[in-house]
């Protein structure tokens, strides 16, 4: 990646984003500029990272090729407001707020800005996550090469249309917190029938681990791998029956339906 990088935004995905580049070697500490309105994010980001830190809008501005806003969507128009004017006609904007479209973007910048949206999801603050990326009508394939990179340095990347970028904050998104639910209902579980709580979480984690890893590096689909690991008449099926009588997938389906809408209405009334 060339040129230099801005980051409005330090909190935790600012952050990770500020840490992947770095570690993948894109680019060096001096060529990352971040802005916050928290003083204690600046001189954590300086003192960790020792990236550049700015306050002034303008600086960020004048030095950064590509900014990722990386805002929560209720801070984007005040944001795109004070950048409107600000912002050089070579600048590449990418935008992480969920629910955001490249057009409400568009609208707040000048003419013809290039603007990429993305959505990374939380595994990104562990290098593992996976991001979901769509260029604007102006954003060049160079543009689209540029910004993948920058996520893969935080896992793995998909490139989608618009139009399915609500689904996927519903899932991947959103996604994270289902499957953190989940570990801690298996180490429940397992505290219940009488596990210690720590050896009850270790299982439960590298259960969601490796099943995780075995579906990404067989790529059979999930089903034949369920099979794999259900006998007839055997304990599995036992406790496959319960979490079917508990609706335990209709609940899954109806959480993503769930966070899939409201990241259409963060999009409508921001």
């Amino acid at each position: 990646m060339a040129g230099r990088l801005g980051i409005i935004g330090a909190g935790n995905m600012g952050e990770a984003i500020t840490r992947g580049v770095l570690q993948s070697a894109l680019l060096r500490a001096e060529d990352i500029l971040v802005m916050d309105v928290s003083a204690h994010r600046l001189e954590h980001m300086r003192s960790r990272y020792q990236v550049q830190t700015v306050t002034e809008p303008a600086r960020l501005t004048e030095g950064a090729d590509t900014i990722i806003l990386a805002v929560k969507p209720q801070s984007m128009q005040a944001l795109l407001s004070v950048l409107k004017g600000l912002l050089r006609s070579d600048t590449l904007i990418v935008s992480i707020a969920a629910g955001i479209s490249l057009e409400k973007i568009a609208r707040g910048l000048p003419p013809d800005t290039r603007i990429v949206r993305v959505m990374p999801n939380n595994p990104a603050l562990y290098m593992k996550g996976i991001a979901a990326l769509c260029p604007g009508k102006t954003a060049t394939e160079e543009d689209t090469k540029a910004v993948c990179s920058i996520f893969e340095a935080l896992g793995r990347v998909v490139v989608v249309e618009e139009k399915m970028m609500d689904a996927v904050t519903g899932l991947s998104g959103s996604g994270p917190a289902y499957v953190y639910l989940f570990i801690e209902a298996l180490s429940d579980g397992g505290v219940r029938m009488g596990l210690p709580r720590d050896v009850a979480t270790e299982l439960a984690i590298h259960t969601v681990l490796g099943s995780a890893a075995a579906a990404a590096e067989s790529r059979k689909h999930v089903a034949l791998l369920k099979e794999m690991v259900t006998s007839p008449g055997g304990t599995t099926i036992a406790g496959l029956h319960e979490l079917e009588r508990g609706a335990f997938r209709g609940a899954v389906i109806n959480a993503v339906e769930a966070a899939t809408k409201r990241s259409r209405e963060l999009g409508e009334d921001s």
